[in-house]
């Protein structure tokens, strides 16, 4: 990967839906050679997926909290793995280190709705503890972030 891989990338992080030619103007390539650039660094797993950027408030999801799991001795760590990649309201789940197992970012329409989000991992035997923080506001949300592609 070189200095323009990382510049076309930056740009598609800014706004996946750029015109080729327009990247290419921008990186002095023909609109050809980006799409190439580009079928490479998707190829190669550089460039994973193209997604959205979306207005969660907008779609009735108002509540942004985190949710600090210590899994249970018991616990079967690959079925809790699967059930969190699969749960409609986990947006991320990180594997972390320290006190906490699991880091857990998590949006709802309401406060009501932690409750039963926690109720469902205490009924699958997932949790020795937790603790859940709820965010206020949010002051940076960067999609993509690397001081060497801005």
């Amino acid at each position: 990967m070189d200095a323009t891989d990382r510049k076309i990338i930056g740009i598609l992080a800014e706004d996946a839906r750029t015109s080729l030619t327009d990247i290419g103007a921008a990186v002095d390539l023909s609109p050809s050679a980006v799409n190439e650039r580009i079928r490479r660094l998707v190829a190669g797993g550089t460039i994973r997926r193209f997604t959205l950027d979306v207005d969660h408030r907008a779609l009735g999801l108002d509540v942004l909290a985190f949710v600090w799991i210590a899994l249970s001795a018991d616990a079967d760590e690959t079925e809790f793995r699967a059930f969190m990649a699969a749960h409609p309201v986990v947006a991320e789940c990180h594997h972390v280190t320290g006190a906490w197992s699991y880091c857990v970012k998590v949006r709802m329409p309401t406060l009501s709705d932690i409750e039963p989000f926690l109720s469902e991992l205490k009924a699958r035997r997932y949790l020795a503890r937790s603790e859940t923080v709820i965010a206020l506001s949010t002051v940076a949300d960067n999609l993509f972030t690397g001081p060497e592609v801005r």
